[in-house]
């Protein structure tokens, strides 16, 4: 079974990747088909865990592949926190590209913050919308990151160090 981290970035899915590693049974990774086309892009391996915050612009995609027979993760971070970690990556990467590619340039009287805000609404709704009829899923929240966490491990029948892996939640991984 495959494992789909959707997300929306800078809300802990590089510090759930490393707690995933402690995992015997699934391999996992961080953005490892992210430069990918075609068929590549989705061509994960079997028992493997992806947390890739691009794979919700190829919802469509992931669907056609996997359906329902993944098991599907929204990761989610309190959303002025997120918004505020984006803001200070407004110049490159996935914000840049928002901004500059989807918004076009996007209006002059557009905050920092506005547009980061925008771009929050527009992946939660897809990830949201891609889940309503997937039947193995779950929420998980950073604001409850270790206890979330202990479900994530029983959903997916994991086997290997529980505690290195919770011990994982205490580290800041790709901070802003």
């Amino acid at each position: 079974m495959n494992v789909f981290i959707l997300n929306s970035g800078r809300c802990g899915s590089s510090t759930f990747i490393k707690a995933c590693q402690h995992i015997k049974n699934y391999s996992a990774a961080h953005e490892s088909l992210s430069t990918q086309l075609g068929d590549k892009r989705l061509a994960y391996p079997m028992n493997h865990i992806e947390a890739d915050n691009r794979l919700c612009w190829v919802l469509g995609r992931l669907d056609k592949r996997y359906a329902d027979k993944a098991t599907y993760v929204h990761l989610y971070r309190h959303p002025e926190d997120t918004i505020k970690s984006f803001v200070k990556r407004m110049d490159y990467g996935i914000m840049q590209a928002y901004r500059d590619g989807v918004l076009m340039g996007c209006g002059a009287d557009a905050s920092d913050a506005d547009i980061a805000r925008d771009y929050l609404l527009t992946i939660e709704t897809n990830i949201e919308c891609f889940l309503k009829d997937k039947s193995q899923q779950m929420k998980f929240s950073m604001d409850n990151a270790k206890e979330d966490f202990k479900k994530f491990w029983d959903l997916i029948s994991a086997e290997g160090d529980l505690q290195a892996a919770l011990a994982e939640w205490d580290v800041a991984y790709n901070k802003s």
